[in-house]
């Protein structure tokens, strides 16, 4: 389930109703309250920490996705390894969310599921390997030729793009495509692609290359 920022207000408004001054008790009925007074908390946060992204880059942009990843709201998914989410099962975005998540553990990552508060442009992942951490914006491309659109949408929300593809696509168009993202987007930094089993990580610098299209399609027909 994904609460609305407003919804998440109500909830921390509710529940601090219930833990104004915490007394000094001791017992089970004190320690279930603080729990779900720390998690009222959180989920109430949660949404603006997010925001904040929009206004921050380097070193503290990067220092906010850490914090981000670190609060409590995170929790391991059943049945899987390295993937914690902070979302309900039940969304419809659900499983191309985790199909992606799972490749990236397959490559090395601890991926972290989040939230997508009403109303608030947010990134779908955050990707952390070695102690970096990076937030994803994921785009499942299904059609032969959308992935220009689907870039497009991503503008706003992350600077690092993950392309899952789960379709055959022709590597000069897909190139054509990211270039003219790059180009479009000052703040882009990279576009992550998901090809079956392969990781390919597409930066600004050799996007710039004169021979980026050439280089592309000889990496991607591998």
């Amino acid at each position: 389930m994904i609460l609305s920022r407003e919804k998440l207000i109500f909830l921390k408004i509710f529940l601090d109703s219930l833990c104004p001054i915490r007394q000094q008790k001791s017992g089970n009925a004190t320690r279930i309250r603080d729990k779900i007074c720390n998690f009222a908390a959180i989920m109430s946060d949660i949404a603006t920490e997010l925001a904040k992204l929009h206004t921050l880059s380097g070193a503290a942009y990067s220092k906010q996705v850490e914090r981000i990843a670190r609060t409590g709201l995170f929790h391991p998914v059943e049945g899987e390894q390295s993937i914690l989410s902070a979302i309900g099962e039940g969304g419809k975005d659900y499983e191309s969310l985790l199909n992606a998540a799972r490749k990236a553990v397959s490559h090395g990552y601890r991926v972290y599921l989040l939230p997508n508060p009403s109303g608030t442009r947010t990134p779908d992942f955050i990707f952390e390997r070695k102690g970096v951490f990076r937030i994803y914006e994921l785009k499942t491309i299904r059609g032969a030729s959308s992935a220009s659109n689907r870039l497009s949408d991503s503008e706003g929300q992350s600077n690092h793009v993950l392309l899952n593809l789960t379709t055959r696509y022709n590597g000069g168009l897909l190139a054509v495509q990211i270039r003219g993202y790059f180009e479009r987007n000052p703040h882009a930094i990279e576009v992550l692609i998901f090809k079956g089993k392969r990781a390919i990580s597409i930066k600004r610098g050799f996007v710039l290359q004169t021979d980026f299209i050439w280089k592309f399609r000889k990496e991607f027909g591998k």
